[in-house]
């Protein structure tokens, strides 16, 4: 009876994950996956009756659906009415729906309202430069997770504990004794740049609660979480470059009238509009503007293979630069900031693909990515670690060093998951819930360098 069980939640997992990309194929309506889910579970019913077991009817059952791109095709086909509609700004697909996109605009402009109030009140308040840098994550983006917690309905006590957790960094920031250096200029100290730095990043994780509806646990809202924030990144990309663009033909304009607007920019457009394009382009990705494909695959596409050449050039660059202790600390912090970036990319990519399709190129490119990602940091380490034993241990260097290690085990699993992947011997399913799984370990290891970092190194 256990192992029916178990069967069984294994089937519903898979089930719960074809069920999760069909929804982001934006000609399928809710009804329509509904639709789609009861066919496909009398398909399985049928070939376990025919003695097939609950795994391989799964997939039998899903082969002869079809390809999902060409399902959503026919649906985009059998229901083209509603495509334009679908690349209006608020759709009226039918008069309720419309009236409820019209409100969740209306609440987006609210919590927008409210952090530009807030910035702009932190703003008035606060003369010290370095202490309005710090405390900005934690006026906007209480705004932004409230507007999570309001759409996805988060349930009060999750809330309860995720603030409270967002609470201590907020006041250690501000009541620890932080130090500044002297020479050559006054300056924040290393561990104080280090908490302004790793503050949002918590912070940001710690949102995501909120983003899941309090089912932080699901290893497919985290996923969501990691797909939202790509497509929030091009979103807020391409809002501010027009705003630039826009912004300075204005300014160029009034000039020739002898209007400045420069008190105008500083005082009221930057602390409205910052946080109010950070909640626009949130609206926008929960939108789903795409009509049958989103764009994230054509990314990965394009980008994976540009990364790969990019960890290349650096790897020889760094490797042809001499003795490993020579290595200065500022290529230290660029090629750290550069596996950041790939493993975002990996993250982006992994979100992006059909769990169901084989491996393809593209998975090969990905895994000679990881795999090039870590003979970086391989390098990377072992130039650490030799600055380390010539000059000893210092905050900036310990972070650098315990930022390697996280990524480390994050990159050698994600390489070991993903040759298993393309020679066929484990599901893709077990590459992307590896990614989920392991994103708690980066706020782990940010509120360890927000905390414990500054008492550790005396707040210098």
């Amino acid at each position: 009876m256990t192992g029916d069980t178990a069967r069984g939640e294994v089937l519903e997992e898979q089930i719960d994950q074809w069920r999760g990309f069909v929804t982001r194929r934006r000609a399928i309506s809710a009804p329509d996956v509904e639709e789609m889910e009861d066919h496909l579970r009398e398909q399985i019913a049928e070939l376990e009756s025919g003695g097939l077991d609950g795994e391989e009817a799964f997939l039998v059952a899903v082969k002869r659906m079809g390809a999902l791109d060409a399902v959503s095709r026919e649906f985009a086909r059998e229901h083209s009415h509603r495509l334009w509609k679908q690349l209006v700004l608020v759709p009226e697909a039918d008069e309720e729906s419309g009236a409820s996109r019209w409100r969740e605009l209306g609440a987006t402009l609210l919590f927008a309202l409210g952090a530009g109030l807030a910035v702009r009140l932190l703003v008035g308040a606060v003369d010290d430069e370095i202490v309005l840098i710090r405390n900005l994550p934690f006026v906007v983006l209480p705004f932004l997770a409230g507007w999570f917690a309001w759409k996805r309905r988060a349930p009060w006590q999750v809330g309860a504990v995720t603030v409270a957790l967002a609470a201590v960094p907020a006041l250690a920031v501000n009541l620890y004794p932080f130090q500044e250096t002297l020479d050559p200029y006054p300056a924040p100290g290393m561990t104080q740049v280090l908490a302004i730095t790793h503050v949002p990043i918590l912070l940001w994780l710690l949102a995501g609660v909120f983003h899941t509806g309090g089912r932080w646990r699901s290893h497919e809202r985290r996923m969501d979480y990691v797909r939202f924030t790509g497509e929030l990144v091009m979103y807020l990309v391409l809002i501010t470059l027009g705003s630039v663009v826009l912004l300075g033909l204005t300014a160029a304009v009034l000039a020739l009238a002898d209007v400045d607007v420069s008190p105008f920019v500083a005082d009221w457009l930057v602390p409205f509009g910052v946080p109010g394009a950070l909640l626009v382009a949130a609206w926008l990705v929960e939108a789903k503007k795409s009509v049958v494909e989103n764009i994230t695959p054509v990314l990965s596409r394009v980008f994976t293979p540009l990364a790969l050449l990019m960890l290349v050039a650096d790897l020889v660059a760094m490797l042809v630069n001499g003795p490993l202790a020579r290595v200065d600390r500022e290529m230290l912090i660029v090629m750290d900031a550069v596996l950041v970036l790939v493993l975002f990319l990996l993250l982006y990519s992994i979100s992006a693909r059909d769990p169901l399709l084989p491996p393809g190129v593209l998975d090969w490119l990905q895994l000679a990515l990881v795999g090039t990602a870590l003979a970086v940091n391989a390098v990377a380490l072992t130039a650490m670690l030799t600055r380390i034993a010539e000059f000893g241990f210092t905050a900036n260097k310990t972070a650098a060093l315990g930022l390697n290690l996280v990524l480390l085990v994050h990159l050698v699993w994600s390489a070991w998951l993903l040759l298993g992947f393309v020679r066929g011997r484990r599901p893709f399913a077990a590459v992307e819930r590896w990614q989920t799984t392991y994103l708690p370990v980066y706020a782990l290891w940010a509120a360890v360098v927000v905390l414990v970092f500054p008492p550790l190194f005396a707040f210098s």
